[in-house]
């Protein structure tokens, strides 16, 4: 089981890596904290001070057109917000 999906790389995120020495990720939607920690710890090298967690629920959308009803849904995630301790850093740009 794969645990880190993928970084998200945004403006926002960035900005908190760059500032706070905080990244984001994509997880599973069934890990917990730990396994977390762990996963970032191994693939990255770098210590993690705290993670935070955030569920996002399916989100669903239905447009009135000219050919009819469309509608569409955003699948559920997990997000994970990983605290690096101090002198650390993760780049994502490395293997480019």
């Amino acid at each position: 089981m794969n645990i880190l999906i993928k970084p998200i790389i945004t403006e926002k995120m960035t900005n908190d890596s760059e500032l706070n020495n905080r990244y984001g990720f994509v997880v599973d939607k069934n890990a917990n904290k730990v396994e977390i920690k762990k996963a970032v710890e191994g693939t990255y090298g770098v210590s993690v001070e705290a993670v935070r967690t955030m569920n996002y629920p399916v989100k669903r959308t239905t447009k009135f057109t000219k050919t009819g009803v469309v509608s569409g849904k955003k699948g559920a995630y997990k997000k994970a917000i990983v605290q690096i301790a101090e002198g650390d850093n993760i780049d994502f740009y490395s293997n480019i």
